[in-house]
């Protein structure tokens, strides 16, 4: 009674919810909760708090450990971004990123609209690389020529244009943060956020010059816009209308969650009425936050166009596929430039080519549903699976988290089917926006009021740290434990999984070391050029295989798909080295 006392005097009597909150402190969210005046048994109690609880209370301590994850994030991202060689996307953003820069025009890459690509070009121009602006090839050779035939440096030049988006995985980690926090408090808070820094795949492509990370913060930075919508519509919804807009114009991808995002928005503004407004005006107010978000969203995805050419000039380099059908008539009523319903068309015509895919030690053509999945299941560590797994039920299971599991479940699920009914199964990366919002919903787990709770959610982030920090800088290849580790990944998947260009550089220090002077024959995936390097190389694939004598180093991705020649060089070799987990040298 004495916590219904103090609420009304501090709130009135007038409302129900209110007086339930009082009476039941779990009920409201831990960002609400305020305490009673001290008593003596009060005092007792606090005394008996376990240590951690203590030392959470203290104003410089939650602060300090955002600092800590966060810190150790950075390290391990730049430090990737230092080692590794361009993988297979990169060059294409950083060329096509210095050609927004230099010539204001937009040609290549139409497949991806500009704002991630202006993000890494925030790196490319602090690098000012020299630009040959009489080169005329196509997007592949675009960012090989800038890196390795203009008299560039590529190791300085790359890790300028990887920077920017290290800023930004950085920038979402404190989003995962801020959300979980809302909902389950600092403790939660810095659950998520321990998961977020320590998660492989975050650390893997936010260390690189690619689209994944950015686009999939954006979405959920969205989301959590929305949610808080629900008590301050005003100012979150037309945010919230940015930030979709941001991750739309950066991968065409989340396209698949407007109608979602859109939902959600007219379900905050209605939670956000007044308890005495008609419902018809709350009804009109729930359809204009969806307009708000929805105008907000296709004004930034200009925007981003018009950075790059303010006349709109689009010139594609290729032919662009012609679509039929519903699929060309959704096209056709998108609301935005030509050149980004053309990267579109683009889109759909990747989706009808028939890909090679290889999980579990079986190459197919074409795409498996589970696909993703499976390989989320290799590539997640142990700790986190079980985390994500009790989040998920605690969502459900807490009557006041139920509210939000809309908000996190539903997009996810989304975006995961719309990637699952894919036709590429190249990586863990087009479903990067998983450990995002589920490290939110695993942070979720500590609003559960349980003793036990705390400790097994700080045993399992500490679990998942370990197996993070044991694969380190090696982020790419990672798989967890029950699969072997990073070493045994590549019999299980491939491409970026694995394998994504990325280790060529060490490759190259690794003959020198290890195997001067000898016969090198290479099967190289990958946007690097190996003698650039120092890699004197010949293909073993075009002499008879009499003629293979010496070191056969094969990527592991080309290993996983090898057929006819490569395959029976590969059986009659004997491996004796890897390189960074993704290339193997046989002895021939």
């Amino acid at each position: 009674m004495g916590r219904l006392w103090i609420s009304t005097r501090r709130h009135g009597v007038g409302g129900t919810a209110e007086r339930m909150m009082a009476l039941d402190p779990h009920s409201a969210p831990a960002s609400q909760a305020r305490p009673a005046a001290p008593r003596a048994s009060d005092t007792s109690r606090a005394s008996a708090a376990p240590p951690w609880r203590r030392w959470v209370g203290r104003p410089w301590f939650v602060p300090l450990l955002v600092v800590v994850l966060l810190g150790q994030m950075a390290v391990a991202m730049v430090t990737t971004a230092v080692q590794q060689t361009p993988t297979i996307d990169e060059p294409v953003y950083v060329g096509t990123a210095a050609e927004y820069l230099h010539e204001h025009r937009l040609r290549h890459n139409p497949e991806h609209p500009p704002l991630g690509k202006l993000v890494i070009g925030a790196g490319v121009a602090l690098a000012d690389p020299h630009v040959d602006r009489s080169f005329t090839g196509d997007q592949g050779r675009l960012g090989r020529h800038l890196l390795y035939e203009s008299g560039n440096d590529p190791w300085r030049l790359m890790l300028f244009a990887r920077l920017p988006v290290i800023v930004l995985t950085l920038l979402f980690g404190l989003t995962v943060f801020a959300f979980a926090r809302e909902l389950a408090g600092p403790v939660g808070g810095l659950a998520a956020l321990g998961l977020y820094a320590f998660s492989p795949d975050l650390i893997a492509h936010g260390s690189l010059a690619t689209l994944d990370v950015p686009a999939a913060g954006f979405v959920l930075t969205s989301v959590w816009l929305v949610w808080r919508a629900r008590r301050r519509p005003r100012w979150c919804v037309p945010l919230a209308g940015v930030a979709l807009g941001a991750a739309l114009a950066t991968k065409m991808s989340m396209l698949a969650a407007v109608p979602v995002l859109l939902a959600l928005t007219a379900l905050s503004v209605w939670c956000a009425r007044p308890a005495t407004e008609p419902r018809r005006r709350a009804l009109v107010r729930a359809v204009g936050g969806v307009g708000v978000v929805a105008l907000a969203a296709v004004a930034v995805v200009w925007a981003a166009y018009l950075v790059v050419d303010p006349r709109l000039r689009w010139t594609p380099e290729q032919p662009v596929p012609v679509v039929h059908g519903l699929r060309g008539l959704v096209v056709d009523l998108l609301p935005f430039p030509e050149a980004y319903r053309d990267g579109v068309r683009v889109q759909f015509a990747f989706e009808n080519h028939p890909w090679q895919g290889f999980l579990f030690g079986r190459l197919y053509t074409g795409s498996l549903w589970y696909y993703l999945p499976a390989a989320l299941l290799v590539k997640t560590p142990l700790g986190m699976l079980a985390l994500w797994a009790a989040g998920v039920v605690a969502l459900v299971a807490v009557r006041r988290l139920r509210p939000v599991a809309t908000y996190l479940l539903v997009p996810t699920g989304a975006l995961l089917a719309a990637a699952m009914l894919g036709s590429r199964d190249f990586g863990t990366r087009y479903a990067v926006f998983v450990p995002m919002f589920l490290a939110v919903a695993a942070g979720c787990v500590l609003a559960v009021r349980r003793r036990w709770v705390p400790v097994a959610a700080g045993a399992l982030v500490l679990f998942v740290a370990v197996s993070s920090v044991r694969t380190y800088p090696y982020y790419l290849p990672y798989s967890n434990e029950a699969f072997g580790g990073p070493q045994k990944t590549r019999l299980r998947l491939h491409d970026s999984n694995v394998d994504w260009g990325q280790d060529l550089g060490r490759l190259a220090e690794r003959l020198r070391e290890r195997y001067p002077g000898e016969r090198v024959w290479l099967v190289y995936k990958g946007s690097g050029v190996p003698s650039f390097y120092g890699i004197r190389a010949a293909d073993p694939r075009k002499v008879p295989v009499g003629e293979v004598r010496g070191l056969l180093v094969v990527s592991d991705s080309s290993a996983a798909k090898a057929t006819g020649r490569l395959a029976e060089l590969i059986d009659s070799s004997r491996p004796i080295d890897t390189v960074g987990h993704s290339i193997t040298i046989y002895r021939r």
